[in-house]
């Protein structure tokens, strides 16, 4: 009998931000040999069965198994193929959970604080009840929080889940975690007991390092349901008869750090729990959750002249330490954590201070843990209620000396699935794709951030720029969804989109920095993100839901655009000047090397229509592909696209076909989103080479179209150009954050100086989006339908390389590009997985479509 459907996965389709509609949906790769489906079958344990479906769909089929709260089923497929029927998958497991309020029966507590401590200073809580416990089967329990907790079940942790229970608009949203905990219980008296800290919801976040954004009292709702011979009961929820005190941990902060005293685990002080007024809607996650996923071993820990500790991890990360000798009782440990060091070799955090304008001085850095020893033998601390970006740590105060076996990196950031790895024969590049996956890495913990020891905050121009790189690297589909429905949810009642989200007050559309949302390129990731999402995964139904926060952005944008005119404008207005967008702040391209902000007033009123109505033209066509798709009425849209288009046009295009605007940004946007007519597309490209030789052979591009750059090049043609800048040894360029030291891509090209001093950020994953031109243009692999149920391979060799390789998990199967140079000319070796097929394009321009399986083609070489 054939082999059975491979790799079944489960996702959450469908649905709102809080869970409406949501249902759960299947998907498997074909089994080893066969090459096409004809139809396939789910089923489920507890009686669902979808019956044969004559189809070729593989992907997001959904079963509807989110009828009632707490229905948990394996569901299994099999398929008919060109070879047969299948033998039947592995199951999945599909769980409900708990679907509204009704399912409830816990109440929100908290605790009393007859004094809040200030924000940074606060301790995590400890929250307890004893629960009897007969025989049971299956125990489930189903907890969330405002703030962040940790379970224990008689004194053992439950889950391996961090920083639960995620960051959400908590104004409007929290979710859930469910645990199976049936191991966990014995008959009897049993304890459970829960650590609450401030994390998200109350403690410090973003720039502003700003404090109770979303709420002032922390908050838990926990709930622990058996299944019985007559349904489910409830073993213990939250109420009045929970007790509270204060935990070791003294303070718990995200950004400030952690501080115990391991003297005090013992609480002592019990006082009642205090009932708790909630309003917020309490949902599923959709996402995987964040956990600690690799431990590293430090490189060096140096004894410094003052006796302190400095521990290289040899990798920027995002993550804490694990310390395993904590000295004799008494014994204070402080830990600071930090990205580089200065030239006495000592760690210096200077460059990551916040310095605003509203602020009378800088803001320090903060990731300082502190913790005192009780002095029991093998005791470990490892703070679990914050993170850290670091490459190295600062350890102040123990009295003997610390080794590598002491002190552990802990790797702290969502789980996600990898599925994209390159490689070639030029050893720098390869460096460059790792500093963009761990530059990733550090950035998705939970949300996508900026950077992880600064702000840490979802700026949304960074998904709009990086997500297709992402979806290449990791399973980011669940991920992005989650926080795409926040910025759904933080959007403005006119279409204007946050600049970050989850977005705190205080850099809201309420606090002193509101007239900073709504930019260009920012925004934008409401339409971008879903529509490059939909192509790298090929889930419609992420489309649907992205729809309506889409079109809103849209009419903001267009109105912006039509109803005003920036104050430098005068007389009378062009006919195309409805689609002109002058009006409104834009962060524009954003730290183009050499560009200096200066006067921050000025740079905020200045006219940066050339960048906003690209964006407008952009958003506006993609919008009229998504709504083809989804059978919505695009002729609006449209209409927008070719009324922006012509406006850039006329403002920005001279009579000759030149740009007005002489920077590489504006030449790729043209090129890239297709804004020149199609007789000038060539002159723009060898003008766009000239601009690049003009800077010494630099690029000058900034935050949005740095990314864009090197495709841009090679598809115009000038493929030797783009590698001579990919392997730019000077700055600005990729490698010279190579040459002094990154391991992860940082926010300003001249992060670390000539001098050795750093600046900004060194783990900003934006400019790491140039490794999409290694996936698709160096190894050659483009998708050509989406989910890669088409796809090409078009490798562009040169800058001497001799080899590359990229291998691609797609929602099919594997894909795996190899080329080589050699003796016997250009070398193409190609994977294709059951169900897709693939379009081979050698570097003569031979051209051969192909099926599923391994496949070979080879050309003369040189080809021109």
């Amino acid at each position: 009998m054939l082999g059975a459907p491979r790799a079944v996965r489960t996702d959450v389709v469908g649905g709102d931000a809080f869970g409406h509609g949501e249902r759960p949906a299947v998907s498997w790769w074909l089994p080893d040999g066969a090459t096409r489906q004809s139809a396939y079958r789910v089923v489920t344990d507890d009686g669902y069965d979808s019956g044969w479906t004559a189809s070729d769909r593989q992907s997001f089929v959904e079963v509807p198994v989110f009828d009632r709260a707490r229905r948990t089923c394996r569901a299994r497929v099999t398929v008919r193929t060109d070879l047969g029927e299948s033998a039947w998958s592995d199951p999945v497991l599909l769980e409900s959970g708990l679907l509204g309020e009704d399912d409830w029966s816990a109440a929100w507590i908290g605790v009393h604080e007859p004094v809040r401590p200030p924000p940074g200073r606060r301790p995590a809580y400890w929250l307890r009840s004893e629960v009897d416990v007969g025989t049971v089967t299956d125990t489930y329990l189903h907890v969330t929080a405002l703030g962040l907790y940790e379970v224990f079940l008689n004194g053992e942790r439950v889950g391996d889940v961090e920083l639960a229970p995620g960051y959400t608009q908590y104004a409007r949203r929290v979710q859930r975690q469910w645990y199976d905990v049936t191991g966990h219980l014995r008959p009897g008296p049993n304890v459970v007991q829960v650590l609450l800290a401030d994390g998200w919801y109350r403690g410090q976040v973003g720039a502003p390092r700003a404090a109770d954004q979303f709420g002032t009292e922390v908050a838990l709702r926990l709930q622990l349901d058996a299944r019985a011979d007559d349904g489910w009961t409830t073993l213990a929820a939250t109420g009045p008869h929970w007790v509270t005190a204060s935990s070791h941990v003294l303070a718990a902060d995200l950004i400030g750090g952690q501080r115990e005293d391991r003297r005090l685990l013992d609480a002592s002080g019990w006082a009642p729990a205090v009932a708790r007024d909630v309003d917020v809607a309490v949902v599923r996650s959709v996402a995987p959750p964040v956990r600690r996923v690799e431990d590293l071993r430090p490189v060096a820990v140096t004894r410094l002249p003052d006796g302190a500790s400095l521990v290289d991890l040899g990798q920027n990360i995002n993550g804490w330490l694990r310390v395993r000798d904590l000295g004799p009782s008494g014994t204070t440990l402080v830990l600071r954590h930090g990205e580089h060091l200065g030239p006495d070799g000592d760690l210096t955090t200077g460059h990551l201070g916040v310095d605003l304008p509203m602020l009378p001085e800088p803001l320090p850095l903060g990731q300082v843990d502190v913790v005192t020893s009780a002095g029991v033998p093998g005791d470990v601390f490892e703070p679990r209620f914050t993170t850290h970006g670091f490459r190295y740590a600062r350890i102040d105060g123990h009295p003997g000396v610390l080794g590598p076996d002491d002190v552990t990196g802990v790797v702290v950031h969502t789980d996600l699935r990898r599925t994209g790895w390159f490689a070639c024969s030029d050893e720098r590049v390869e460096r460059l794709h790792d500093a963009v996956v761990w530059s990733l890495r550090g950035n998705v913990c939970d949300i996508p951030t900026d950077c992880p020891q600064r702000e840490r905050a979802g700026w949304t121009g960074d998904w709009q720029v990086f997500a297709p790189t992402a979806a290449a690297l990791f399973d980011v589909l669940g991920f992005s969804r989650k926080w795409l429905r926040d910025v759904a949810l933080d959007q403005r009642d006119d279409g204007c989109v946050a600049n970050m989200s989850p977005c705190p007050p205080a850099e809201g559309f309420d606090g002193p920095l509101a007239f900073l949302n709504g930019s260009a390129g920012w925004g934008d990731v409401v339409v971008a993100a879903p529509w490059d999402l939909y192509q790298a995964y090929g889930d419609l139904s992420l489309l649907r839901e992205s729809w309506p926060a889409a079109t809103r952005w849209l009419e903001f944008a267009i109105r912006g655009a039509a109803q005003g005119r920036h104050a430098g404008r005068t007389g009378r207005a062009a006919p195309n000047e409805e689609f002109l967008w002058d009006t409104g702040f834009h962060w524009g391209e954003w730290l183009e090397p050499g560009v200096e902000v200066g006067d921050f007033r000025a740079f905020v009123g200045a006219d940066k229509s050339e960048v906003a109505t690209a964006y407008l033209h952009r958003s506006a066509a993609t919008l009229v592909r998504i709504g083809e798709l989804l059978g919505e009425d695009v002729a609006r849209y449209r209409r927008v696209a070719d009324g922006a288009r012509e406006a850039w046009r006329a403002e920005f295009v001279a009579d000759d076909g030149t740009l007005l605007v002489q920077t590489q940004a504006s030449h790729v946007r043209a090129l890239a989103f297709d804004l020149v007519p199609p007789e000038s597309r060539d002159a723009v490209a060898a003008r766009l080479v000239e601009l690049v030789a003009e800077a010494g052979g630099h690029l000058s591009t900034g935050f949005l179209s740095t990314g864009l750059l090197l495709p841009t090049m090679a598809e115009a043609g000038h493929v030797d150009a783009a590698y001579a800048l990919l392997l730019q040894d000077t700055e600005p360029s990729w490698l010279t954050m190579l040459d002094r030291g990154a391991t992860t891509v940082w926010e300003h090209w001249g992060g670390v100086d000539a001098e050795g001093e750093a600046h900004g950020s060194l783990n900003h994953y934006s400019k790491g989006a140039v490794a999409s031109f290694l996936h698709r243009h160096v190894a050659g692999l483009q998708p050509t339908a989406p989910g890669y149920r088409t796809f090409r391979v078009a490798p562009l060799p040169g800058g001497g390389l001799t080899w590359a390789a990229f291998r691609h998990v797609s929602p099919f199967g594997s894909i795996e590009v190899a080329w080589r140079i050699g003796d016997d000319g250009f070398v193409l070796d190609v994977q294709v997985p059951p169900g897709t097929s693939a379009e081979i394009v050698l570097p003569d321009g031979t051209r051969t479509q192909v099926g599923p399986g391994e496949h070979r083609a080879t050309a003369p070489w040189p080809h021109r």
